[in-house]
């Protein structure tokens, strides 16, 4: 079921996305060139999916989510152009393609992040992807501004970048994923839920302790990868965190226990959506598809 879902969900932001990469005047073509490069060239979109799961889990259709599916998608995808550049992570393979900045040039690649970014926000305040009234769409800008920043994922990748070389214990390590890559995979889940315009406090707390778990297990299932995997399947190079002495979770806990690990964080994001019905059968198949998947 996973994969039909996935596949209708990717069409769903992918219509809704298109749009937003017609380049105003000729001088700006190359850049939007860039930035359409940078978000349309594949991927899983996992952050979409949540979006709309957790919308639906509420009882109302993903369409009223498009706005903030495609935020957090057109975030990610802003910082993995980011992350990809010479004085970062200096990578040349993204989504089996070459990375922006070498498909393009460093400058045209950081401007397109730039420009992604400032993106997002005018797709969730857009009221024709965001269906909610002015005040729960101010909500949700503050929320994603937060998981985006520096005390989200920016944070997340400055901790990460310092952490090069450094043997973090276990509670260092989950604090710099619960920023680097959790915090805009709880957006993700928070946005949608506020897109249904139906989201209570009890739900949305609910939500919440299901989003940190996955957005941990997305990451510790990620560093299995980057073990277990190869280049070709993961569209990126394989063993790159190894080879930059990154801490992750295999070299901490060791292989067979980081995936024990996974699969406890998969069970704590279950129970979490005991409290919601059949509506929330997505959320469910996600959170065992973050732990399942090869790439």
């Amino acid at each position: 079921m996973i994969d039909v879902y996935q596949a209708s969900s990717q069409a769903r932001v992918n219509a809704a996305l298109e749009p937003l990469f017609v380049a105003p005047s000729p001088e700006l073509a190359r850049l939007y060139e860039a930035m359409r490069y940078s978000v349309m060239n594949g991927g899983k979109r996992v952050r979409p999916l949540l979006a709309y799961a957790a919308c639906e889990a509420l009882g109302v259709d993903a369409a009223q989510a498009n706005g903030a599916a495609c935020a957090v998608e057109l975030i990610h995808a802003y910082s993995l152009v980011h992350d990809d550049l010479p004085a970062m992570d200096d990578d040349d393979l993204r989504r089996g393609q070459p990375t922006t900045h070498k498909a393009f040039d460093e400058a045209c690649a950081i401007l397109a992040g730039d420009g992604l970014q400032s993106l997002a926000f005018s797709a969730l305040l857009d009221p024709r992807l965001s269906g909610v009234n002015a005040e729960i769409r101010l909500r949700m800008v503050t929320a994603l501004a937060s998981a985006a920043g520096p005390a989200g994922m920016v944070g997340g990748q400055a901790i990460d970048l310092g952490s090069v070389g450094l043997k973090l214990d276990q509670q260092a390590l989950e604090y710099m994923h619960r920023h680097k890559t959790g915090a805009l995979i709880e957006a993700a889940v928070h946005l949608g839920a506020l897109a249904s315009g139906r989201a209570e406090a009890a739900q949305l707390a609910a939500l919440q302790t299901y989003a940190r778990a996955i957005g941990l297990a997305f990451q510790v299932q990620d560093d299995i990868l980057d073990v277990e995997s190869d280049t070709a399947t993961l569209g990126k190079r394989q063993g790159a965190d190894i080879a930059r002495d990154k801490p992750t979770y295999p070299s901490l806990l060791g292989l067979e226990a980081a995936k024990a690990y996974a699969l406890e964080l998969r069970d704590q994001a279950l129970a979490a959506l005991r409290p919601f019905d059949a509506a929330a059968e997505p959320l469910r198949d996600l959170a065992r598809y973050i732990v399942e998947r090869r790439h």
